[in-house]
């Protein structure tokens, strides 16, 4: 053996140090390898909780042919109680959470999620009465930022709007060190329908999610909302126009992923979709619909959840 390729270990006894000579046959450890980390599951959900008011009338018209109701004290707190609920039995990493009033909602319901998920952030818009977007996560949100000022959106006729909500965006690492980048959204509504500012808010929300996986390869990224269209409409298909967006139910049989009645027809408006990242890949078949009669925990929505893995990086 060459002394020159030999690396002289010290090592402590009772007589004072010892060079050892390893043993080159048995391998060595390159000390620049890393071992490839194992997968970790991440549980991502969205769920339309259906126009969670406080007790303050902020529009002035609150009676009960108005679209802004004010509940009670007790009925406040009896429905912050059944959100908290309903949110708990998910058993998810992060969640994107529609049709929040005010940050007097969300916390009140993350009070009640203090052991479970106490980290959350509300897509204000500041409208009086307004619903907004929130998103809520077991583990610390950073990196949040509201897309609905920074964008103009055009339609296809030509015309400029924005997002109807706030489109709302954060960061966490969960405690098994997987990074998320997790969109919030809640798209413009059928009711006095405007199909093509729909349009255009998937257009635009697919562009700032891939824009996200570009510079966060190591991270899961991923779009949760009640996006108000189907499979196969025009604002589905723009958001996964080309492969670039993964909706995660999509190999459910279609019954199972009904999101909403509308009377007695079942619509698949509530999705989980995923920006192709080195670093995560939905789980096949893991998807599915959360639901108690007509909805999920006193809405009108059923839940939604989505497995993934997702390798932490060095």
């Amino acid at each position: 053996m060459k002394r020159s390729l030999c690396l002289m270990l010290v090592v402590l006894s009772a007589c004072g140090p010892v060079l050892v000579e390893p043993d080159v046959d048995a391998g060595m450890v390159d000390a620049g390898a890393v071992e490839p980390s194992a997968p970790v599951r991440v549980r991502v959900a969205t769920f339309n909780v259906k126009l969670f008011f406080d007790t303050v009338c902020q529009s002035g018209s609150c009676t009960s042919a108005d679209f802004e109701a004010v509940p009670t004290a007790t009925q406040f707190e009896a429905r912050a109680d059944q959100i908290a609920q309903a949110i708990t039995s998910l058993d998810a990493d992060v969640i994107a959470l529609e049709e929040f009033e005010t940050q007097t909602c969300l916390d009140a319901v993350l009070s009640r999620l203090a052991n479970v998920m106490p980290h959350g952030v509300l897509g204000e818009i500041g409208t009086p009465g307004s619903v907004d977007v929130a998103i809520v996560s077991r583990t610390p949100l950073n990196g949040v930022v509201g897309h609905r000022n920074l964008e103009r959106l055009t339609r296809p006729d030509g015309s400029r709007t924005n997002f109807s909500r706030e489109f709302l965006e954060a960061h966490t690492v969960t405690a098994s060190g997987a990074k998320v980048v997790l969109f919030a959204a809640h798209f413009r509504s059928k009711v006095q329908d405007d199909p093509g500012r729909r349009l255009a808010e998937a257009q635009t929300a697919r562009r700032i999610v891939q824009d996200s996986a570009a510079v966060n390869a190591d991270a899961l990224v991923v779009l949760g909302g009640d996006l108000n269209d189907t499979p196969g409409s025009a604002p589905l298909d723009a958001l996964m126009l080309d492969g670039g967006l993964i909706r995660a139910a999509a190999d459910l049989p279609a019954a199972d992923q009904v999101t909403y009645l509308f009377f007695s027809s079942g619509e698949i408006i509530d999705h989980v979709l995923q920006a192709k990242t080195p670093a995560a890949s939905v789980v096949p078949r893991s998807a599915r619909v959360w639901k108690n009669g007509r909805g999920w925990g006193g809405s009108d929505h059923f839940a939604l959840t989505a497995d993934f893995d997702v390798t932490p990086q060095p």
